[in-house]
């Protein structure tokens, strides 16, 4: 599997007092909290499967206050993702099967990706995970190769969702996919989840929350009740009651055992 990283940097001087807006890979302190957040996704999601992320110069938070900055300065993040992935293929991949993952950032640089992948990349493609972003109808329709997952074992499919307290709460414009990664369905049909709510606090530290997740079909978000913690806001761009940061925590269990079920379907074929 492969993965795109959140954003964990932002703006910053240089001694010379030049403002930055991507992070320097080769900054340790910079790089350490990249490091650290490869590391704990590739614990709680890849499993049984090889794991690879790349260190790439992320736009900083900033950025996403604006669709101005958003155009101006993604591309060269976007550039070096692609980059990397054009290295995984040539020299890690050796025409395997893959599984492709971005979160939040990441996520906005996966979809890039899978615009522009080529066909004989995209047949072996398990499944791509856009986490916590939005995927609008329009890149539906100019690219029929993008195709959202209907089931827990479909393949070659997308699989994307943002949680909310409710509707009111979205950060971003509505997406045209979303699933609801507890019970693997697209209706509004209610699951119900108990896991440890904080990706920041040891789980022996915690006590597991008994929530319900129910896809809404008119805003196509996972409405989440019974979230008791304190709400965590995000610098700038977040909103209480986004439970963006807990996108890949919440549904570890369910995303890792069904990126595995995946994986195994495809090899079927």
């Amino acid at each position: 599997m492969g993965g795109g990283g959140s954003t964990e940097t932002g703006d910053y001087a240089l001694s010379d007092g030049t403002q930055r807006h991507y992070a320097d890979t080769y900054a340790d302190s910079l790089r350490a909290p990249m490091t650290a957040e490869m590391e704990g996704v590739e614990t709680l999601l890849a499993g049984t499967l090889n794991f690879y992320a790349p260190y790439y110069r992320q736009c900083s938070l900033e950025t996403f206050a604006s669709d101005s900055l958003m155009l101006a300065r993604m591309p060269l993040a976007t550039d070096d993702v692609r980059r990397a992935f054009a290295h995984y293929l040539a020299h890690e991949n050796g025409g395997r099967p893959f599984v492709l993952v971005g979160f939040s950032q990441g996520a906005m640089i996966a979809l890039e990706l899978l615009r522009d992948m080529a066909p004989d990349v995209r047949a072996r493609l398990v499944a791509a995970y856009i986490v916590g972003a939005s995927i609008p109808q329009r890149l539906l329709d100019e690219c029929p190769h993008l195709v959202p997952a209907r089931r827990a074992d479909d393949t070659g499919t997308i699989i994307s969702y943002n949680s909310v307290r409710d509707a009111s709460c979205a950060m971003w414009p509505r997406s045209a996919v979303c699933i609801n990664p507890v019970n693997w369905r697209i209706d509004g049909e209610p699951a119900h989840l108990d896991t440890e709510p904080s990706p920041f606090v040891p789980v022996e530290q915690q006590q597991k929350q008994h929530l319900t997740v129910t896809l809404d079909t008119v805003s196509n978000l996972l409405l989440v009740e019974g979230y008791a913690s304190p709400d965590y806001v995000i610098p700038l761009i977040g909103k209480e009651g986004n439970y963006h940061s807990r996108e890949i925590w919440l549904y570890r269990e369910q995303l890792r055992a069904n990126m595995q079920l995946r994986t195994e379907r495809w090899l079927q074929k």
